[in-house]
């Protein structure tokens, strides 16, 4: 009972830090463009802040969207995990295990040309 334990709590562990990289990866590829939104509101946050606090407003406005982006993928991880979705259920995570997945097979321009041409030679 104990080695199905272990086994379950590892599983755990490797789905969280599993879907912590997979997150962090699509939040800095797809989430690029949100993170011009993100600059732009922490420059008009750190030039409101600098009237209030002015020596640390920089330092306070990018710590806390750093911290938000960590919290934001920490927690999604830890949710998926406890939820016992596995990364490998995920279909769209095929490139994350090695699997291809072909959307569709090329076709060529030529082929409706070409391909009759073995039927017709045999």
């Amino acid at each position: 009972m104990e080695l199905v334990q272990k086994n379950n709590y590892f599983s755990l562990i490797k789905s969280f830090l599993i879907w912590s990289f997979t997150l962090t990866v699509c939040l800095l590829v797809v989430g690029f463009p949100v993170g011009a939104l993100v600059v732009t509101v922490g420059i008009l946050a750190t030039i409101i802040l600098q009237t209030v606090i002015p020596a640390s407003a920089v330092l306070v406005v990018t710590g806390s969207i750093i911290a938000l982006n960590i919290a934001v993928v920490l927690v999604g991880a830890a949710i998926l995990s406890f939820k016992g979705i596995y990364p490998e259920e995920v279909s769209w995570l095929s490139w994350l295990h090695g699997q291809n997945a072909l959307v569709n097979a090329p076709v060529y321009a030529s082929c409706p040309l070409t391909c009759q041409l073995d039927v017709v030679n045999q």
